[in-house]
């Protein structure tokens, strides 16, 4: 049963300041080192100082990142930059934004509270991607070090009449607490709600339900390791201590605001690729098209890619192929026989995912990459935005990308539900949640007021 309940959230001084814009970041994994560069300008007190704090030379056990950002943190509750709701509440926002070609803006909306954590292979909260311990370890120190949680886990729950939603829009005031704009243009809206009767509602809407985690598995994984590190040395009971759960920005999956971007993959390198024994192999299991490129066009031409990729995409699995030298772009659609060839061992709803198709018969079959090689970070490197994506190719940065069209959401469940995990990178859903909004600090003495 799904148990979510409101907190004493943290917060930047609202009543105070009341232009938030350059004190938020995105989640810290899609952050460069130029963009962290760019927010530690921004602002003293700007988030990146807590989430993705500069490594210096001579750091220690002592010193180093994550005790920087628990003095940080420290420092500026002390000094009321940041100040801690009174009560338990919920958190409801408002993130309006372009999400591009040419469709109108678009709003996505989301509640924030505690959800309880669930032990692994819970039917409650599922997962869909794979993690790898490298991030996990990092996201641990800092929770060790802080106490807190910083960013929310963006979870999608089923709610075909709005109910969770529509209660807490009913709640709120017509001015919300925050309201800011991004230089990107997106607005962020916030909500503070007090109401108990609406907790209860909320609660009772949400028992039955399920939460897929749409954006921080790393995150959610090391949330499940802090509460067992608190539980050895504080205990289990009584069950609803803070640490037995943790912060979540939830959406409704049918929210006309939500939006699937795709996440290209980009090869720095491929050994064995050559341009004749490729298209030998991939015409077993593709029919191949090709297209003329200039590749000094490459990226203002990238609409007409997507459209003859989504169009194609409409019917059966395709991947548009781009490889730097080459005046030539390539179509790739899967032929209807082969599906099967992936592999006994992949479960039906694994071989609908364009990812899957992907990785099996392209990069196995047809570049010779081991299963252990897809992990290779020096090789494969993603990303959503399609135009940066063909220029880093044109420029020779990247030897070659495949295009991919976005991930459609009922294949998310689908996974999901069958206890399955995609790849890593297989969806990208945008715009990711805001940190900075709302932090969850973690007293092991304290006693979370469970509706």
């Amino acid at each position: 049963m799904l148990t979510i309940a409101p907190f004493r959230g943290l917060t930047y001084n609202y009543i105070e300041r009341k232009d938030l814009s350059t004190l938020v970041a995105p989640p810290y994994d899609v952050i460069s080192q130029e963009e962290q560069k760019a927010y530690y300008q921004a602002d003293s007190h700007n988030v990146i100082r807590l989430i993705l704090g500069d490594k210096r030379t001579g750091d220690s056990d002592w010193d180093n990142r994550y005790t920087r950002a628990a003095d940080t943190f420290q420092r500026w509750q002390a000094d009321r930059h940041l100040i801690r709701a009174v009560h338990p509440c919920l958190y409801l926002t408002a993130m309006t934004y372009d999400p591009g070609n040419g469709l109108p803006t678009r709003t996505r909306w989301g509640i924030i509270g505690l959800i309880r954590i669930e032990d692994e292979g819970s039917e409650v909260i599922l997962p869909h991607e794979r993690t790898f311990s490298a991030h996990k370890e990092d996201r641990l120190k800092l929770y060790r070090a802080c106490g807190a949680q910083f960013s929310q886990i963006f979870g999608l729950y089923d709610d075909a009449e709005n109910v969770v939603l529509n209660a807490c829009r009913e709640s709120a005031d017509l001015t919300p607490q925050m309201d800011f704009q991004l230089v990107d243009g997106t607005r962020h809206r916030l909500w503070i709600l007090e109401h108990r009767l609406l907790f209860k509602k909320v609660a009772e809407s949400m028992q039955s339900k399920i939460i897929f985690i749409a954006d921080g598995h790393h995150r959610y994984e090391t949330s499940r390791n802090y509460r067992n590190i608190l539980r050895a040395r504080h205990g289990r009971k009584p069950p609803d201590k803070s640490y037995e759960f943790v912060m979540m920005y939830l959406s409704n999956m049918r929210d006309e605001g939500l939006t699937i971007l795709p996440a290209h993959r980009m090869l720095k390198r491929a050994p064995e690729f050559q341009e004749a024994s490729f298209f030998e192999k991939a015409k077993r299991y593709f029919n191949v098209r090709s297209f003329a490129v200039s590749p000094d066009e490459m990226a203002a031409d990238y609409q007409n890619f997507k459209s003859m990729l989504l169009d194609m995409g409409e019917e059966r699995t395709a991947f548009a192929f781009f490889y730097h030298g080459s005046d030539k772009g390539f179509l790739l659609s899967l032929r209807p026989d082969v599906r099967d060839e992936m592999g006994e061992d992949l479960h039906d709803s694994l071989k609908k995912l364009d990812v899957v198709v992907l990785s099996r018969l392209i990069f196995r079959k047809c570049l010779g990459f081991t299963e252990e090689g897809l992990d290779d970070d020096e090789i494969f490197h993603y990303q959503s935005d399609t135009c940066q994506a063909l220029s880093s190719v044109a420029s020779g940065e990247y030897q070659m990308m495949f295009m991919l069209n976005a991930t459609r959401i009922e294949h998310v469940t689908e996974v999901a539900e069958n206890g399955l995990v995609m790849p890593r990178k297989s969806t990208y859903f945008y715009p990711k949640v805001l940190t900075g909004l709302v932090f969850n600090k973690i007293d092991p003495k304290e006693i979370i007021s469970v509706p």
